[in-house]
């Protein structure tokens, strides 16, 4: 099972380097349920996975000239601090056992995996949805306190669930920033990669015993399959791949709530 879950964190890196994204959303359910880790640990490793893999491509997507820096810092800034926030505070806070209805136990467990897997619906519709260029002209303003406040729910919800968050990042930056799409998925990468790996060092890494080793070869097993994705997409249609994936985050999703809540309460 565990060698099976290392194949899968070359796949993930693999589908990164393929088509641009999606990829790290699988890093939560493959700790999960390969590899046997909690939701705590779960989620603060796939902070550490998601967010090397995000570094990786938004340097990338920066030398070719598609990261806007002021709004990566605008943005970045407050979902650093929601992201931090929740893994220091909030998630250590939970209790194992969050509700009761009558004898049924709502755990913690259910909570952050519930949510994750009902995150992962929007995801999949955004790789299935085809993105259309913004035309942009004349001089435009930002809306900064939109795109602070929009920062730091982002980042509220990346430490509660362990995904990066691109697919709510992306339209931001896009509407409320008004950058290009390309712009905004370099830049999405570069916010995603701070948040991410300051959350997992400022509250993970501080709070909680890491398997060093283990996270080392999870991780670099899937920036290996980065740049084999990445080689791939020289002969491979990205798109029609990218909906097919967008599929497959359907099944996921639905994988999750039958593992946690069907099978949790039969």
């Amino acid at each position: 099972m565990e060698l099976f879950g290392y194949a899968c964190a070359l796949i993930i890196g693999v589908s990164l380097g393929l088509i641009g994204g999606g990829g790290s959303i699988l890093a939560v359910p493959v700790l999960a349920y390969l590899f046997s880790v909690n939701e705590k640990i779960a989620t603060a490793y796939s902070l550490f996975i998601v967010g090397t893999s995000a570094l990786v491509g938004g340097l990338k997507q920066h030398l070719k000239g598609y990261v806007d820096w002021r709004t990566a810092i605008i943005f970045g800034i407050p979902a650093i601090v929601g992201v931090t926030l929740v893994r220091y505070y909030v998630v250590p806070a939970l209790p194992e056992v969050l509700f009761n209805i009558g004898d049924f136990e709502f755990t913690r467990r259910m909570g952050m995996f519930g949510l994750f897997a009902a995150l992962m619906i929007p995801a999949a519709l955004s790789m299935l949805k085809e993105k259309k260029e913004r035309e942009l002209s004349g001089e435009v303003k930002c809306n900064y306190p939109l795109i602070i406040a929009e920062g730091l729910i982002v980042g509220g919800i990346t430490g509660l669930i362990g995904a990066g968050g691109g697919f709510l990042i992306i339209p931001a930056l896009v509407i409320l920033a008004h950058v290009e799409m390309k712009t905004a998925i370099g830049t999405s990468l570069i916010i995603i990669a701070f948040k991410s790996l300051l959350g997992f060092f400022l509250g993970d890494a501080i709070k909680m015993e890491i398997d060093w080793q283990f996270l080392a070869t999870f991780t670099a097993l899937s920036l290996i399959g980065i740049f084999i994705g990445s080689y791939l997409g020289n002969f491979v249609d990205g798109k029609k791949l990218k909906k097919g994936f967008g599929y497959f985050i359907f099944v996921m999703a639905a994988f999750i709530f039958y593992m946690e809540f069907i099978c949790a309460v039969s």
